[in-house]
């Protein structure tokens, strides 16, 4: 059986934060994860203990049609190889998902206090979870040298825009 298309609830939003497709500067920025009201208070029982979270979110700033089935060069720098599109970390991918490891600094009944989430405000959770270490890749995480070039700001402070 072959699933084309999946539909998923949206558990929580994003409130405060980043504005506007920022390429750089995410580091520093604190925003909070706000749990919906149909979900029990119950559900966070414990996350508190935890550093950090896994979150999915859903890029609903732009539109659709900005999705692109070719290879392209990130962020449009000839200098940078060519890549397809399951290698970029953007909104033009089919699903428009992305996945952020934010530092939880605290809970407050559905308010999850985080920073270092690249979501801007309003943005759409559609799951989050405690991040487990045993959960994170294991053995060495390998790459070419163009994505450490490109995000060599990424998590640079905010405030030093």
């Amino acid at each position: 059986m072959s699933v084309e298309r999946i539909e998923f609830p949206v558990v929580a939003e994003v409130v405060g934060g980043h504005v506007g497709r920022l390429d750089d500067f995410k580091g520093g920025v604190e925003s909070i994860i706000r749990l919906r009201p149909e979900y029990p208070l119950e559900t966070l029982q414990g996350i508190e203990e935890f550093s950090h979270l896994q979150v999915t979110w859903y890029f609903s700033a732009g539109n659709p049609a900005d999705v692109a089935l070719h290879a392209r060069s990130p962020r449009d720098n000839p200098d940078w190889p060519a890549t397809g599109t399951f290698v970029h970390h953007n909104h033009r991918r089919p699903a428009r998902l992305a996945t952020s490891f934010p530092r939880l600094l605290r809970v407050d009944s559905r308010d999850l206090h985080v920073v270092d989430l690249d979501a801007d405000d309003g943005t759409p959770v559609i799951d989050f979870v405690a991040c487990f270490q045993e959960m994170l890749p294991r053995g060495p995480v390998t790459q070419p040298s163009w994505p450490s070039e490109m995000l060599k700001d990424y998590w640079r402070d905010a405030r030093e825009r």
